[in-house]
């Protein structure tokens, strides 16, 4: 083959990327961000706390790009776009919205450096809820609103990706979420936009359910709306430094509770159930599995509390309920110090972290499905070893998983636990104590916001951290919510080669 003929032959393999569908749907993206600002903006105006004109001028700065972003991609075929497209959207998308989204929090009050907004800003995309700002008792309510207004839309957008997107991209064996479809392509986007349909209709119907739920249990019209869509998305900012704990109120505590559980259940389940088929959702294995380790974990501590003198009885039950649903759903509510319970609650709380919700929920950490295939795939292997000739499937649901899923499955929880230890050891490395360090990294990383001791702990917040760290956390963040194999790809230069 001559040269000239070997070029044309890799030209035609490795077609140029195409990044107008990218331009025009991050175009769109901002500006509906930006147009989202102006309702924060209308709040500080009525509140008279003169931070509205920071939320104006975000908003024109955001909804320009947005434009000209649209306009740059005009003419392109989005639904023609492709895995390379895909991975590259899936990506930037949360990047760029996360660096627009800190506009307000730079040019108003609070007035943050450009690293704590970036920190606070993609906590709240990523629905982790760590945060760097303190004094939120008396913050303007434009700031407490676009702060749960980020975890409300990252929290729809982590829907949509979990169902619609990673599953074409064959991660940590989303594989299983393929939906039957005549169209066995590489794209995506057709599917994807009818599936966001019904996901948003379940995601808003379950927000307006807490909404009214915390304010039927006495909050306040503008606390049941922030708190609510902080809850649902599985977020976790608060509008007071005491989280939660500032109600002191066990109704607000429970219907927190049920919604944090809620939350972590797979949203596909809950458009069945509107379309009614309710049943579905209590014979999914995942769901009953993700119900036993909450029971197993809220006995524990329960247990622990009372053995220790923490506490007792009702309070005891439900601040063991609380804590055990607000860190495995990934919010990271606080009603009670948990830290103070002792080293054992330290050891139950520390695992708990990585656990995570459900496949197709707004929580984060590993997840229960993943959970399931690896321990089924070490049970697999031990039965090969005591019965060489035997043949043991694996099965999920009644029916066989492929080996290529759960070879994805291993391999995201290989990168996931070695993600933890590389965050974590970077952050001892920059002066943090190992209990400080390896908490922060995998609250991080999980996207649970608070972790573990008087620094980073529930009862503080990532402020008194150094800018390093804070630019650590805030990748990690990313890698959590981004399920690490997306981001990690791009950096591949095979991506952009082949």
């Amino acid at each position: 083959m001559t040269l000239a003929k070997a070029s044309r032959v890799q030209t035609e393999a490795t077609p140029a990327l195409d990044l107008r569908p990218i331009a025009a749907t991050l175009g769109t993206l901002l500006s509906i961000l930006g147009a989202s600002m102006l309702l924060p903006a209308l709040a500080d105006f009525r509140a008279n706390s003169g931070g509205a004109g920071a939320f104006v001028g975000s908003a024109a700065v955001t909804i320009f790009v947005g434009v000209l972003l649209s306009v740059s991609g005009r003419g392109a075929s989005v639904p023609r776009l492709d895995l390379r497209q895909a991975f590259l959207l899936t990506t930037s998308v949360w990047v760029v919205l996360a660096i627009f989204a800190t506009l307000p929090l730079i040019w108003g009050p609070p007035h943050l450096s450009v690293v704590h907004a970036l920190f606070e800003s993609v906590s709240g995309l990523t629905t982790t809820g760590a945060s760097v700002m303190t004094g939120l008792d008396a913050m303007a309510p434009g700031i407490l609103l676009w702060r749960a207004m980020l975890h409300w839309f990252g929290g729809i957008g982590i829907v949509v990706i979990a169902i619609a997107v990673l599953p074409a991209l064959s991660i940590g064996g989303m594989q299983l979420f393929r939906t039957e479809s005549s169209d066995r392509s590489e794209k995506f986007l057709p599917r994807a936009g009818a599936v966001a349909k019904g996901l948003l209709l379940a995601y808003g119907v379950l927000s307006v359910l807490c909404i009214i739920g915390y304010a039927l249990a006495g909050m306040g019209l503008f606390d049941a709306l922030t708190l609510g869509l902080s809850t649902v998305s599985s977020g976790g900012f608060a509008n007071s430094d005491s989280s939660l704990g500032v109600f002191a109120d066990p109704a607000v505590d429970y219907v927190a509770i049920v919604f944090m559980l809620a939350a972590s259940l797979p949203f596909p389940l809950y458009v069945r159930a509107l379309a009614g088929d309710p049943g579905r959702l209590f014979r999914n294995p995942e769901v009953r599995t993700f119900f036993a380790i909450v029971l197993v974990f809220t006995v524990a501590s329960f247990l622990q509390q009372v053995f220790q003198g923490v506490a007792a009885g009702e309070v005891a039950l439900r601040g063991a309920l609380f804590t055990v649903a607000s860190l495995i759903s990934t919010t990271g509510f606080m009603s009670v110090d948990y830290t103070n319970w002792g080293p054992l609650s330290d050891a139950l709380f520390f695992v708990l972290m990585f656990l995570g919700g459900c496949t197709g929920s707004t929580a984060g950490g590993l997840k229960t499905l993943r959970l399931l295939i690896a321990m089924k795939a070490v049970r697999q292997h031990l039965k090969r070893i005591s019965y060489r000739n035997g043949l043991f499937p694996i099965r999920y649901g009644g029916a066989p998983v492929a080996d290529d899923v759960v070879a994805s499955v291993l391999g995201f929880v290989f990168l996931y636990i070695a993600t933890f230890a590389v965050v974590g050891v970077a952050l001892s490395a920059i002066g943090l104590d190992l209990r400080t360090a390896f908490s922060a990294a995998i609250a991080c990383l999980s996207n649970v916001g608070p972790g573990l001791g008087p620094i980073v702990g529930p009862a503080t917040n990532y402020g008194n951290l150094s800018d390093p760290a804070v630019v650590i956390l805030t990748l990690a963040m990313l890698l959590g919510r981004l399920e690490i194999v997306t981001v990690l790809v791009l950096v591949m230069p095979r991506f952009w080669s082949r």
